[in-house]
């Protein structure tokens, strides 16, 4: 997490998605089919907006099927960096 000061250029942050060690993203917000700001004054449109809480915009292009087993890189150079492992929803307990 990051405050709204540390991100240089909310409509130009670069973003990297590897998949299994395998570069699949490589892109900039600049290429959502809305910028930031219109995507959050649409969320707040419908609902309260707090600090803290997590908007997901969508990806760029190349991502593929995730299965579980596979593991998911991202970085935004503003923000930071993440691993997901992805795996299988158990349903019931």
């Amino acid at each position: 997490m990051v405050t709204a000061d540390e991100v240089k250029n909310p409509a130009r942050m670069g973003l990297k998605l590897w998949l299994n060690g395998e570069l699949k993203q490589d892109s900039t917000t600049e290429f959502l089919n809305y910028d930031i700001p219109r995507l959050i004054e649409f969320a707040s449109s419908f609902y309260r907006l707090y600090p803290g809480d997590l908007y997901f915009t969508g990806t760029p292009a190349g991502i593929a099927q995730v299965v579980p087993g596979d593991r998911m890189r991202v970085e935004c150079p503003d923000i930071g960096a993440m691993e997901i492992d992805v795996r299988q929803h158990e349903i019931g307990g």
